[in-house]
């Protein structure tokens, strides 16, 4: 089959997230390029760093001997949620062309480099792929991927809870906050243990709670588009300033109120510095306030900072964990 071909008119130079991913073929064809898009990298390097740094904490949580290829382990599942996010992102595509078309023409469907139904099929493979490597590593992690391609391909397919507003929210967070860090924390587990504990928990109902908030950002670049086919945002019913005053609650509470947590004894006291998190959620808060966008990434600048908010939390948690014996406090 012959390489679709690209205007000239429909070449723009590269953005950091492949936001006009055509304008330059050296390396790679112009449809591997498009599948690459397709994936959105820069969103697939949430769930690796998170998910990795995640699984070493675990690990130095138990106080257990460290295997000597727990790098593989981590890696190999570390792996397997970027490629469950992977295949989201394809699925949730191939099922938005008609908003696309309206706010990112310039994504490969809209575009006619890939087709919609391709894009859907590679999705599946790859929901299958990761499930199958999700079940070899143990019976908790297996589980916990099948959750997230539940809650991940019901957002985009019938009951498709996109178009439902504000659960549209709760339905991404979900899985990127709880059930992406108790499928991490359960990779080193031994057989008869569970990953229900106290610190897993709180941190994922942190995360699940600030992704609640926070994920309102990308809804700012599809606002029309989103209105014109019938789903409903927080952005599209109440505007940015509205929308920001509504999730600051849910960004800056429940970091600030991580002391809390420690009183009782049911987070360490080591963990105390990642309140200080609370000054960029009221950055974001206000990003998402001015709703301006980006001119390197795909979305706007909130949602850029909300991400990258996120990656550097959980891994300042990981770090406080793993270096928890040689800290002065």
């Amino acid at each position: 089959m012959s390489e679709p071909k690209i205007d000239d008119s429909q070449i723009i130079r590269g953005k950091w997230t492949m936001r006009d991913p055509y304008g330059k073929t050296r390396f790679l064809s112009v449809r591997a390029r498009a599948v690459l898009d397709l994936f959105r990298p820069f969103t697939l390097l949430a769930p690796f760093i998170v998910s990795s740094s995640i699984m070493v904490a675990s690990l130095m949580h138990s106080g257990r001997e460290i295997p000597s290829n727990w790098w593989i382990t981590v890696g190999q599942a570390s792996l397997t949620l970027a490629i469950v996010n992977a295949a989201s992102n394809s699925l949730n595509q191939a099922t938005d062309v008609e908003a696309d078309k309206i706010s990112k023409p310039y994504r490969p469907i809209p575009r006619g480099v890939l087709q919609a139904d391709s894009a859907q099929s590679l999705a599946y493979i790859l929901y299958l792929f990761a499930l199958l490597r999700a079940v070899t590593i143990n019976v908790w992690f297996g589980t916990f991927i099948f959750l997230i391609m539940l809650f991940t391909v019901t957002y985009s397919l019938p009951p498709r809870m996109k178009q439902y507003l504000f659960i549209n929210q709760i339905w991404i967070a979900i899985p990127r906050g709880m059930l992406g860090i108790l499928a991490a924390w359960s990779v080193f587990l031994r057989p008869g243990e569970h990953p229900f504990t106290a610190t897993p928990l709180i941190i994922g109902g942190i995360a699940t709670t600030y992704l609640i908030g926070g994920m309102a950002a990308k809804d700012i670049t599809d606002e029309k588009a989103d209105k014109l086919t019938g789903t409903r945002t927080l952005i599209n019913t109440y505007g940015n300033k509205k929308t920001a005053i509504i999730c600051f609650p849910f960004m800056f509470f429940p970091i600030a109120l991580i002391p809390m947590f420690i009183g009782p004894n049911m987070l360490d006291s080591y963990l105390w510095p990642l309140t200080f998190f609370v000054l960029l959620s009221i950055f974001v808060c206000y990003l998402i306030w001015r709703g301006i966008e980006s001119n390197t990434l795909e979305n706007v600048q909130a949602w850029a900072i909300m991400y990258i908010q996120y990656i550097f939390f959980v891994l300042s948690f990981s770090l406080l964990t793993i270096f928890k014996d040689t800290l002065p406090f």
